[in-house]
């Protein structure tokens, strides 16, 4: 595996050979066997958004591994003032084994790995959010025994994770629904993708998407960069929470998971988040895990 620029660019094999290696990670992290996998290699992590999980658990991660991280804030970038981003991918494939990215536009990510001539991972664009799906499908696989055949289902705005999650879900073999209000829709592209490689439904209609649902998915109404319309979102959103009368349509036995940070009492109410506390904090524990599996794949 050379990147890891979008999950679209991975096979159903590939992820699942992603996840059993996270999966063989964490059992030697919890149990203090060390895995010196990338010793002597060290990732540049560019950061044009804030982060708490991704920053953290690449820098322990790549601790982990035996190498070393470099946060490298765009502010203090010549990116930041100009340079392009074919010369900065360029100059830092000299110094660096990998780089992780955390930025606004996909075009960046891939411009890195065009010109550049290590690996690139996607730590995050306004388009997809492959590491937290990876770290999804993980923690599905750790509460429900497997993924293939179980319902995904989520509400909220159409943004990067919706993508992703879309993605993940269908290669996968989920069945997926989502419930987005008009004008607020994923990827056009990749709902037909969906709609032609697998299960995959969109309505307006929450309790309708939530309806036999064994994993219920959110996120915020406002992500980063869309501040500015956090008060306008509220009103269009308003009604795409998951709350008790979502979680009575689902299975019994439904999980939650929210890829955080949380409001509540906005995209899930405190009792339904506090109730699948341990489901959605294993999901961000497993960024970890997952994130390193990708970093042997790619760096090793």
């Amino acid at each position: 595996m050379k990147h890891l620029l979008k999950l679209m660019d991975l096979s159903s094999t590939e992820i699942t050979e992603i996840l059993n290696l996270a999966d063989q990670l964490k059992y030697e992290k919890k149990n203090g066997i060390e895995h010196h996998l990338l010793k002597g290699k060290t990732l540049g992590m560019i950061f044009e958004k804030s982060s708490t999980r991704t920053r953290v658990s690449f820098e322990v991660g790549m601790y982990d591994l035996g190498g070393s991280a470099l946060f490298l804030s765009s502010k203090e970038l010549q990116i930041g003032r100009g340079e392009p981003v074919s010369d900065t991918a360029r100059v830092l494939s000299r110094y660096l084994d990998g780089i992780m990215i955390r930025t606004f536009a996909q075009a960046e990510v891939e411009a890195l790995a065009e010109y550049g001539t290590i690996p690139v991972i996607n730590g995050l664009t306004d388009y997809c959010h492959p590491c937290q799906v990876l770290a999804d499908l993980m923690t599905i696989r750790e509460h429900k025994g497997s993924i293939q055949g179980n319902k995904l289902c989520y509400i909220g705005d159409g943004n990067n994770m919706t993508n992703s999650l879309i993605v993940g879900g269908i290669k996968m073999g989920m069945e997926v629904s989502i419930a987005c209000p008009e004008g607020y829709l994923p990827d056009e592209k990749l709902m037909k993708w969906a709609a032609e490689n697998g299960t995959f439904t969109w309505t307006t209609d929450v309790l309708e998407a939530a309806k036999d649902a064994d994993v219920l998915y959110t996120d915020v109404w406002a992500s980063m960069g869309q501040e500015a319309e956090a008060e306008e979102r509220k009103k269009i959103f308003k009604g795409y929470q998951i709350n008790d009368n979502v979680m009575a349509v689902a299975h019994p036995d439904a999980m939650v998971l929210h890829c955080l940070p949380a409001h509540r009492e906005e995209e899930i109410t405190a009792k339904v988040f506090e109730a699948h506390a341990n489901e959605i904090f294993d999901e961000a524990e497993n960024r970890l895990h997952a994130q390193k599996a990708v970093l042997v794949k790619c760096l090793a």
